[in-house]
């Protein structure tokens, strides 16, 4: 169990619970991952420690798709830093032509279509079931049992 931090700002454990949270994977999700010895207040004491035992960070970051260094390395101080450097006043990411033409109605209108659809589908299952239900009692003929008295 070796720890892999040489850079003392660094906070693994804060890493840690900003990735799995940027990745919407609760604590106690990720225990159940790690196995039947974890549990979540087990993942909140991981996240509150400065350095990470490299075995569990290596388990960790393949629950969660990422590389163990992207934990390891992540200075949050530096991507501000190269954030603030990167974008000025007028700094913008993408096409600063673009427009968008979102039209509210023709929204609603496709999302009732869909709702409507899911309607339609479940109406009919319950139909299909519903014949299943009647087929069942049906073959089932409980009158002849009583018949030979």
């Amino acid at each position: 169990m070796t720890h892999t931090t040489s850079n003392p700002k660094i906070h693994e454990g804060r890493n840690l619970k900003r990735f799995r949270e940027m990745l919407g994977i609760k604590q106690d999700v990720l225990a159940f991952e790690l196995g039947s010895d974890w549990n979540q207040q087990k993942v909140s004491l991981l996240e509150q420690r400065e350095k990470i035992d490299s075995d569990i960070l290596e388990q960790v970051s393949a629950i969660l798709k990422i590389p163990s260094e992207a934990i390891r390395n992540f200075d949050e101080d530096q991507a501000i830093n190269i954030i603030s450097n990167t974008f000025h006043d007028q700094a913008y990411l993408g096409n600063p032509h673009s427009t968008f033409n979102v039209n509210p109605i023709a929204e609603i209108r496709k999302l009732h279509e869909e709702k409507m659809e899911l309607y339609e589908r479940m109406l009919k299952e319950k139909d299909e079931m519903m014949g299943r239900l009647e087929r069942l009692i049906g073959g089932n003929n409980f009158s002849s049992s009583y018949d030979n008295t």
